[in-house]
């Protein structure tokens, strides 16, 4: 099994950062679209590393044009020598609306149009040809030598997305290269709505679920001692809090019955009571959605959970990575099957 770890976003400590991460072991970096652009964080690690995969998970589609998708991902691909994954994904109906300003539609069909597109751009400057492009939400038709990049040594560049709904599941199975699974993910939910999914799209395709790549993002709490566990409980909470209280995840609540707890979530992030939300998360929706325990007790955890379907595990910027030793050891351990 291959890990990534997560980048973080401050531009002045990216290539320690990323140095640090190869040392260490990791096989890939990722960087979110949150408070930053995700982009700059991964040049810098591409001119400071030599065996790091690096990777968007998930750069936000809809407010870029795929032309300008398709240029930032072919310069990084060549600037890191065939070494970048890009991963897009739609956001939700209000981030997309209110925070980018740019209109919404049914994601599933515009995101599976977004990544044909890309597609189209990237042959068109693999092979010289002109660009004929012409959807429903995107055409492009203009390609001329003055804006047509170099040709670069590894010009197929992997597209994966992110996706919860069965349909978003199913344009990875027929579209991408993979699919990074969503951090609120259990074992249940994975078994029932995603991998049936993406091998309907996949048969859609002609292709088999075994050629499309999944990598996980589940929860990992490690800790040796109790104050430890306990403060990555918290933590984690946090998060499964921050997801449950948006609507589009509430499906994967319902997988286990407790889709009612998003109505309480949500009214908790109206009023801005954030950190209160927390204390809505059973112990039994931890153990639902994260691996607790040991570092030993955590990396079975991991390949129980992942390791008959995914590659690669993405572990969860809030594992404490600050010791060294627990670090290198989780990634032995996952490395050796546990």
């Amino acid at each position: 099994m291959r890990i990534e770890t997560k980048l973080p976003t401050d531009l002045h400590a990216a290539a320690d950062n990323a140095r640090r991460a190869e040392a260490l072991g990791f096989d890939g970096l990722t960087t979110q679209e949150t408070a930053h652009d995700p982009f700059f964080p991964l040049l810098l690690a591409a001119e400071h590393t030599s065996t790091l995969d690096l990777a968007t998970s998930v750069a936000i589609a809809f407010p870029r044009s795929p032309m300008i998708t398709a240029n930032i991902a072919w310069d990084l691909q060549g600037f890191s020598a065939g070494r970048f994954r890009l991963g897009i994904g739609p956001q939700v109906k209000g981030h997309n609306e209110r925070r980018f300003s740019v209109p919404w539609s049914p994601p599933a069909p515009r995101l599976r149009e977004y990544v044909l597109a890309l597609r189209a751009i990237w042959k068109s400057w693999e092979t010289g040809g002109p660009l004929d492009f012409q959807g429903e939400h995107y055409t492009f038709t203009l390609m001329t030598p003055f804006f047509r990049p170099e040709p670069i040594q590894h010009p197929h560049i992997p597209v994966y997305i992110s996706a919860v709904g069965p349909v978003m599941c199913r344009v990875a199975g027929e579209t991408c290269d993979g699919l990074r699974i969503h951090p609120l993910c259990s074992t249940k939910y994975l078994n029932d709505v995603i991998l049936p999914n993406v091998e309907l799209g996949a048969k859609a395709a002609g292709r088999t679920l075994a050629e499309i790549d999944l990598i996980a993002g589940g929860f990992i709490v490690p800790g040796d001692t109790d104050e430890e566990i306990r403060h990555g409980k918290r933590l984690v909470a946090n998060r499964i809090g921050f997801y449950g209280s948006t609507r589009t995840y509430q499906r994967v609540l319902d997988v286990h019955g407790w889709g009612g707890l998003t109505k309480d979530l949500h009214e908790l992030s109206v009023q801005d009571r954030w950190d209160d939300m927390p204390d809505l998360i059973t112990d039994e929706m931890l153990e639902a959605f994260a691996v607790i325990g040991s570092t030993e007790d955590c990396a079975r955890g991991v390949l129980q959970r992942f390791g008959s379907a995914c590659s690669t595990v993405s572990l969860d910027p809030s594992d404490p990575w600050a010791d060294d030793a627990r670090a290198r050891r989780m990634i032995d351990l996952l490395h050796a099957g546990a």
